[in-house]
């Protein structure tokens, strides 16, 4: 099977239109597993970065079980035994609810329905029974590798009292408790520290307080300066959990370009490895910088030692800040990654799609996909979450990420 590629002809564009609404993606194993796995991530109250790690592990192991039977590239984990004829809707299902069931054994009532239901379109016999086999073996693969990989780990962020450094701040006061992410192992790349970022401009910088004035008047709760499209953007972006969010994206682009269940395989196992490991880079390049929050610096400012910054002891953002570091932005880190990985898989960033949000209850329009990322950089500082650097640098870790995982892996066979 040949590597699924758009590419530029000369000066003409293959451009898919991709209406992130579920109902019009393909039926198929793959892509019904994929949001069944997004959903059940979801339902057992997991943040954005623990969900990637894991949609990671789902997704890798779907890969494995169809390339397995499709054969036409190189496995990620384990190459199952199977044959060309067996039922890759069989593989995708098994694969997915194995590993699933490993994660989160407590979502096995709402899942075992639907795996019943992906298993009973599959017809009986042989091609049934050898898909399900190479699904079980995928899956087992899958969790016995992440067996003691670093996830669930003691580490939590430690907070500073100097100024520049990160301290729990309102609303929740609270330190994530999900920064063992920092140091799991990760998925594709060598360490978790290998895309190390510049850091936070220093505070006595212009650049600091450029940065500082930009997200302290745009993203102030009740800025003068923020737009409606630009309140809309934070909103649209940032009131959703990510996961959903973005796999209506990712499902809907790959139906609307006519991608068979192979290719959907290795595509959201590109998408979701590479983008764990986005994330475990960006949570330990938080960690090692450990960059206060703009509702920090704002309502601290006269701590700063810069002349050019002005304290506001009762600023708050649009939006709550999370309860980690500033630099770099998780949000970034991840969508960049996807971003990357789709423009490398269509060989085009010249694909435009529409996205809808639970978040903003609107949708949004792009003409590229590099469009998306550009807008989440600029809807973290409408936020009032992140400073620009953080946003900035958190996109190159994600590209570098997807990047990595195209040259070393999922290459098509000989």
């Amino acid at each position: 099977m040949k590597t699924h590629r758009t590419r530029h002809i000369g000066a003409v564009a293959v451009v898919v239109m991709a209406l992130a609404a579920p109902a019009t993606a393909r039926a198929d194993a793959v892509t019904d597993w994929h949001a069944y796995a997004g959903n059940a991530l979801v339902a057992a109250r997991q943040s954005p970065t623990v969900a990637s790690l894991h949609m990671a592990m789902v997704q890798g192991a779907v890969y494995d079980a169809v390339n397995g039977i499709d054969r036409g590239h190189r496995p990620y984990l384990v190459l199952p035994i199977a044959q060309p004829w067996d039922s890759p809707d069989a593989a995708a299902a098994t694969a997915a609810y194995r590993v699933l069931l490993g994660i989160v054994p407590a979502q096995q009532p709402a899942l075992e329905p639907l795996y019943y239901a992906s298993l009973a379109a599959v017809p009986d016999g042989a091609s049934k029974e050898g898909g399900i086999s190479a699904g079980e073996a995928a899956a087992a693969e899958m969790l016995a590798a992440r067996t003691s990989d670093g996830r669930f780990g003691p580490f939590r962020f430690i907070a500073g009292s100097a100024p520049g450094t990160w301290r729990p701040d309102v609303p929740t006061f609270g330190s994530d408790p999900f920064a063992w992410v920092a140091h799991v192992t990760p998925f594709l790349i060598r360490d978790a520290s290998q895309f190390r970022s510049d850091g936070p401009n220093a505070l006595t910088s212009d650049e600091y307080a450029t940065e500082f004035a930009e997200v302290k008047a745009v993203g102030d709760r009740n800025s003068s300066t923020r737009t409606a499209d630009q309140t809309e953007q934070a909103l649209f972006w940032g009131a959703e959990h990510g996961t959903p969010l973005l796999g209506r994206i990712i499902r809907t682009i790959a139906a609307n370009q006519g991608l068979s269940i192979a290719q959907e395989a290795r595509l959201f196992a590109m998408i979701s490895l590479s983008g764990a490991d986005a994330s475990i880079s960006c949570w330990n390049d938080k960690a090692y910088w450990s960059f206060w929050r703009p509702v920090t610096a704002i309502r601290l400012a006269d701590t700063d030692g810069n002349p050019a910054t002005e304290a506001d002891p009762a600023w708050e953002p649009l939006l709550a800040t999370p309860p980690f570091p500033d630099h770099p932005s998780g949000h970034s880190c991840a969508s960049a990654s996807i971003v990357a990985n789709l423009q490398n898989y269509f060989g085009t960033d010249k694909v435009a799609f529409s996205a809808f949000s639970n978040g903003s209850a609107t949708w949004r329009s792009y003409t590229r996909f590099s469009g998306m990322i550009k807008e989440i950089i600029d809807a973290r500082i409408y936020a009032g979450i992140h400073f620009r650097a953080a946003d900035e640098q958190g996109a190159i870790i994600g590209k570098k990420a997807a990047h990595w995982a195209e040259k070393y892996y999922f290459q098509p066979v000989g």
